[in-house]
């Protein structure tokens, strides 16, 4: 299974230096030699290999997945090209290694190395303030921005040493810090 991978990844990329742009004709040419459509052919061509393995083991879905393609095919090779696109840009940019994952025929995402850039604490911070009505308490903001309790107690005497938040005493002693500019005028705090 591994061999048969490498080598359609192989052809893949000579029909990308071939032809940067996936074509219905071939497609369709594709379409026809593997069967009319049963052996999937023209999937590993438009680099759906999950489901052109599929085609080939299953009689393309007992035929009507190969009837299905038939009618869809022109789709499919434009979505093909706009994947294909949307890799070429990116690798122009130079953002890296890129990897694809299939979740269906008709879906697939582009991750880039950074899949999803955290939050920086410190913004996570101030939105648990607005949230907060203007007041943070260090297990709040460590629980908020999923940083130790240490680090966030750094962050909170940062963004007072800063002037951005002032250190405070509620009427039950417990210390909290607060943004000034977020801060709830109703809550009872003492000047700490």
């Amino acid at each position: 299974m591994r061999l048969n991978r490498k080598l359609l990844g192989k052809l893949r990329k000579i029909l990308y230096t071939v032809s940067a742009m996936y074509s219905v004709i071939i497609a369709y040419l594709l379409w026809l030699v593997s069967g009319f459509g049963v052996l999937g052919f023209h999937r590993f061509y438009l680099g759906k290999i999950p489901t052109g393995l599929l085609w080939m083991f299953t009689g393309g879905l007992f035929g009507l997945g190969a009837i299905y393609d038939l009618l869809t095919l022109p789709r499919q090779v434009q979505e093909a090209n706009l994947r294909q696109a949307l890799l070429d840009q990116l690798r122009r940019r130079g953002t890296g290694e890129t990897t694809m994952r299939y979740a269906n025929d008709a879906q697939f995402r582009v991750m880039n190395g950074k899949a999803s850039e955290k939050e920086r604490p410190e913004q996570a911070a101030l939105k648990l303030a607005r949230e907060n009505k203007g007041i943070l308490t260090v297990s709040d903001v460590a629980l908020g921005a999923d940083i130790p309790m240490e680090e966030a107690k750094k962050l909170l005497e940062s963004l007072e040493a800063r002037g951005f938040a002032e250190l405070r005493v509620r009427k039950s002693g417990s210390l909290v810090y607060v943004i000034p500019d977020m801060l709830d005028k109703d809550e009872p705090l003492e000047n700490f």
